[in-house]
Order: structure tokens, then sequence, then C-alpha cells
């Protein structure tokens, strides 16, 4: 097992013989190709902007690299922002990205070098970002509040104005949820969720309307189900499947990912299993086209695992 960040690095980091590989997969003919590999930093979660850029996170920052991989990734100049997580969502008219930081804020970060904004206001919450309607009007995203015992498992869906405004409850309780994207039609908010469990740390994936009612179960199986993200041509998702057993969204296990027809969520196909998990693809990472989604693994290089799609 790879060694934690030092207790004074505020971000996950490598463990000795590890790699961050940032990797595509075309929907087309299957093939999987490698945009880039670092020895040094831990990039996480990619986006992928209208411009052909790869939009990641490493160190506490964000970094764009070309989805070709013909150059390293680059920092993104965000004066005044705080340490950033891998939970960060482009907004829709592809001017800036929404990112959750150390300050427990999601903030907006405009791509033309004009000033970062802080989108929430509320203090006492950890802010979870995951989710942009596609109207850029609301962001979606996963509240923990910081006080009181076990809070994590009291995760909730919210959604908030992109203006800080009109914070409301999607999910509530029973069961922690996380994960939450609109549709493309933006009719439904996909999420992973305990609710129908009672195997602590069980999640499924599943369905509610944007103003929380009719939340359906999608995918019935032993595997635990996370992070389910919608291709933009509205016929196919891809999410991350983890082994039985597991609690929460783990980093380095070894784990699949696998992509469903929207209209049969119960007949998922696995695309490649890898050594992955947190980091791997926390949000959205599909091209704008729908021909091709960004992901990254982290193999060890004395436990190597299968590097080709599965049959």
């Amino acid at each position: 097992m790879p060694s934690p960040a030092p207790s004074n690095v505020p971000w996950r980091t490598l463990a000795a013989g590890q790699v961050s590989r940032i990797r595509v997969w075309e929907r087309g003919s299957g093939a999987i190709r490698t945009v880039h590999v670092s020895s040094e930093r831990l990039f996480e979660a990619p986006n992928w902007r209208a411009d052909g850029q790869l939009l990641v996170n490493a160190e506490g920052a964000l970094w764009t690299l070309p989805s070709d991989g013909s150059q390293d990734p680059q920092r993104v100049d965000a004066p005044g922002l705080p340490p950033v997580n891998n939970d960060h969502v482009l907004a829709p008219d592809g001017t800036g990205v929404f990112a959750s930081a150390s300050d427990h804020h999601i903030w907006h970060v405009p791509f033309d070098g004009s000033p970062i904004r802080r989108a929430t206001s509320e203090d006492g919450v950890w802010h979870f970002l995951h989710g942009v309607s596609p109207d850029g009007a609301l962001l979606g995203y996963v509240r923990i509040e910081l006080s009181g015992e076990d809070a994590w498992s009291r995760a909730l869906i919210h959604t908030i104005r992109a203006d800080g405004s009109d914070d409301r409850s999607v999910t509530t309780d029973p069961g922690p949820a996380d994960g939450c994207e609109w549709t493309p039609d933006g009719s439904w908010i996909l999420l992973n969720t305990e609710q129908f469990s009672t195997t602590p740390g069980h999640a499924q994936l599943a369905r509610v309307r944007p103003d929380g009612t009719g939340i359906e179960q999608l995918t019935f199986d032993e595997r635990v189900n996370w992070f389910p993200h919608i291709a933009p041509t509205g016929d196919v998702a891809v999410y991350l499947s983890f082994p039985p057993g597991t609690v929460g969204h783990p980093a380095d296990r070894p784990v699949e990912l696998r992509m469903v027809d929207v209209d049969d969520w119960t007949r998922p196909t696995t695309l490649l299993a890898l050594d992955g998990g947190q980091g791997t693809i926390n949000v959205p990472s599909w091209a704008p086209d729908g021909s091709a989604f960004a992901f990254v693994d982290y193999p060890f290089p004395d436990a190597p695992l299968p590097d080709e799609p599965a049959t």
C-alpha cells in the first residue's frame, strides 16, 4: 500500500515508485492513449475543455495540458485561490471553472485571467462540487456538516445558484450521497448513494429530479459504484466501479471503468481494469463531442494491472 501524504502537505502525493498517468479512452475504437506520465506530481480528475485542453489538479493547484499530449501540464495562474482538490467542473460557456478548495468553499476561476470569485458563503459546511447545470445557473455539490460525529456518513446532495444564493437540498437521509451531475438535457441529476443498501459503503448509482423528487436506483450489483458521467451525446455513461466491500472511494485500488447504455443501466461493459480510485474520474471528463473521455491511473511497477481494454 502507498504511504500517506506527509502531514504538512494538504494534497495527495505519489508513493515511492508510483506514477500518475493521464489517459484518454477513444469511443470509436476503444483505444487508450497515454497523454502524460509523471513520477513527481499526482495529477487527478480531468475535465475536457472545448479548446481541446484537459484541466486537472495537482499539488493544490489547477493545471492544463493538450488532450493530445503535445505539451506538459502548465499551472493555471489564479492569485488568491486556496489549495484546490479534485472536485472541479467547467462552466458550460467555457469561460472558466468552478473548484472546491481547502477553505471548504467553491470558487470560480475565469480562464481569461480575471479575478477569482468565491461562489459560496456559508461557513461550517464543506462544499464538494460535482456538477454544473447545463445552463450554468446552478452548482450541484456534496454538502457535509463539519460539526457532529461521523460527518461523512451524513453527506447530502445540494444545489446552489452560481452566485451563491438559493441553497437547496436534493437528497435527504438515509445514506450518504456523492458524485452529483446533471444529464445533458437538465432533467435529471445522476449520483451515487447508499440509500438503497443496508451495508455501509455499498454505493449504487441513481438519478433524481433536480427538485429532489423521483429518485430511482439505476445499478443493482455487488460492486461499489461511484461517479456516473453521462456523455454529451446523452446515450451512454461511464462510471467507476470498486470491488465489493469497498467503503467510500479510496485511492490505489483495483477498480474498473464501466460504460452503460442509459436506457439499461443493468448491463454495463467493463472498458478497463486499472489501479486507481480516488482521482481517477471524480468529475465530468468527456470530450465535448462525446468521442472520448479522460481518466487518470496510478500504477505501481511491482503490481501491474491489465493495460488493454477488456474483452
